[in-house]
């Protein structure tokens, strides 16, 4: 695919659900996803989300000479000291599936009664202009909830099923995806980094 269209906007990621809800509030900008120019995923070296969301953006801008969007996102615990945190995805290892990782989150958090199991998750996601961009745009969102000590719903997918939202009194993979969407914390970053590029002239 050619990369001369500078109407686009690439998506760090090769994830269809993450390019659907981007494409859905930029509607006038095409999103492509990084793995149709044969972008390889770069290595998430930081220690932040902020950090390793600049580096995907960096990566995808670069390789395909368009301005990027990527995310990073991952749940933090305070019982845990901030773990998962910028390693949710791989927390029981590389290779670990969703499985591993929230049957590892249940091991580390056992005993631990349930008003100390506060959580949260939190996305960051990241505008680039081009790969060399000085001032990249950032949002952030934050999802407020508790860690259960069990998988409760269907829904979703990774920590979604133990991770109980107070104020819907479920969990985040019993609720329904319009109504996630309007709550997590990937739907909070994606609502205001769209508003800052629709504002943000020469964009």
């Amino acid at each position: 695919m050619s990369c001369s269209n500078l109407n686009k906007i690439v998506l760090a990621s090769g994830n269809p659900g993450k390019i659907r809800e981007i494409q859905a509030m930029l509607e006038d900008r095409p999103i492509v996803p990084q793995s149709a120019f044969n972008v390889q995923e770069c290595e998430e070296t930081g220690f932040t989300f902020i950090e390793n969301a600049i580096l995907k953006a960096r990566n995808a801008a670069l390789h395909c000479r368009l301005p990027a969007i990527a995310d990073d996102s991952g749940l933090v615990v305070d019982a845990l000291h901030g773990a998962p945190g910028v390693i949710s995805a791989r927390y029981a290892g590389v290779l670990a599936s969703d499985r591993d990782n929230l049957n590892k989150l249940l091991q580390a958090l056992e005993g631990v009664p349930m008003q100390l199991r506060t959580a949260r998750f939190i996305c960051v996601l990241v505008f680039l202009e081009h790969a060399e961009d000085p001032c990249p745009l950032i949002a952030q969102g934050v999802w407020e909830g508790l860690i259960l000590d069990h998988a409760v719903g269907e829904n979703g997918f990774g920590y979604d099923p133990v991770f109980w939202v107070p104020d819907q009194n479920c969990t985040s993979a019993e609720l329904p995806a319009l109504v996630k969407n309007s709550l997590s914390h990937r739907g909070q970053a994606l609502r205001h980094l769209t508003s800052l590029i629709k504002t943000n002239p020469g964009i």
